[in-house]
Parts: structure tokens; sequence; C-alpha cells
């Protein structure tokens, strides 16, 4: 991996080669449904085009809690920020390239106590501690869709700061597919290992319609 370029410009690269939704995103809507163990739960999901987050008609409010928080997530990803707005006032430090040719990069300036680890344009790893919780996220597969890459399968580990003893380990495999012009997800499925259990929850989209974009 060439690496004589600094820290910022590489995790520049990285964070700008990402698959994000344009200005001229008009927002989605679609059937949601979510599986966990025997039990099924069914709504409706509407992302506008601010990517404000509705999810409505589903018969548990923790589950539907659960859907928009997981949308949450996907739109921040998909979410078109300006590095300088997000890191311009951050320092990146390049720590080591290590055999398989990842490039360590530590942050200082960030709350979170982040660490980045860079292959081939890609952020393979993300490290953070927010309070009494440090947790690394690890890439293992990406979509690539022409326009940038999407992490397709990943998982994230939570450790407490004090012990380093894992308290939860999540295993994420989603899918995407393009409507229109764009890429939104249609399936995610969560394994969650946590106190020696197992437990899956699937997300499925269909009926994904995006809206007319705003008369101006």
């Amino acid at each position: 991996m060439q690496t004589s370029k600094t820290a910022q410009e590489l995790f520049r690269d990285a964070f700008e080669s990402r698959y994000t939704w344009d200005e001229s995103f008009p927002g989605y809507s679609a059937d949601v449904q979510l599986i966990q163990g025997q039990e099924a739960y069914r709504g409706k999901i509407f992302i506008s085009r601010d990517l404000s987050v509705e999810v409505s008609g589903v018969s548990s409010k923790q589950v539907e809690e659960g859907i928009y928080i997981q949308l949450l997530d996907v739109v921040t990803h998909r979410q078109a920020t300006p590095f300088n707005e997000s890191h311009g006032n951050h320092e990146f430090i390049k720590d080591s390239t290590d055999d398989v040719q990842f490039v360590s990069i530590s942050v200082k300036g960030d709350s979170l106590d982040s660490s980045y680890k860079i292959r081939d344009r890609e952020i393979c790893q993300v490290t953070r501690i927010k309070g009494n919780t440090a947790f690394v996220i690890d890439t293992h597969e990406n979509l690539d869709t022409g326009e940038g890459y999407i992490a397709s399968r990943y998982d994230a580990i939570f450790r407490d700061v004090k012990t380093n003893q894992v308290q939860t380990t999540l295993k994420f495999e989603d899918t995407y597919e393009k409507v229109g012009k764009y890429y939104l997800m249609t399936k995610q499925v969560v394994q969650d290992f946590q106190d020696g259990k197992n437990t899956t929850t699937e997300f499925s989209y269909s009926n994904i319609r995006l809206l007319e974009p705003a008369m101006v």
C-alpha cells in the first residue's frame, strides 16, 4: 500500500470513498418486517429528503424504537458530510503499517478517542472509547457501488474499559439494492452474542418507493 501520503490524506481518501446519497436524494418509503426468534413485526418506514426518520404501524413500541434506531444508523452512514465539517479540527497521526498493509491512524481532538485502520482507500477498522465502554468495529466485506463503498459484513465488539472483558459482540450482514439511482438497504441480519446467548434479528425492507422530488 502506498503510504507516502500523510495520515490526514489517507484518512480523507477513505472517508470520501464511502458511498453517500447526493444532495438530490428525495427520500423514500418502505414496508418493514422485523423477525426475532418466533416473533415477527411489521410496519411502515419513511425517510424524508432531510433524512429524518419515521416508523409507524408496529404493534410493539419497543420494536418500533429499535427499527427507528437502526434506520438512524443507516442514514448517518449514507449522509454526505464534508470532511472539514466532520474532521477539520482533528489531528491525524500515522502509527504503523502492518504485514497485511493496513495503515493505523490515531486521532487527536476527537472526544471518542478514535483510531482507524485504512487499506486501499477503505476504512477497515474503527476503535473508540465512550465512557466506560471501548468498542472495535471490523469490516470484512464491502459492496463496491461504482460510486463508493458500503460496508456489507462487519462486527462490533464492546468491552469494559477497566477490565477489558467482552460485554457484547454484534455481527452484521447488510444487503443493498439500487432503487432508481440510489443504493438502499433491503435487509440487515444482526447476531447478538451476550452472556452466553445468541440472538438473531432480521430487518427486511420491501415495497421501496423513492419519494417525488420537491417542486421548486
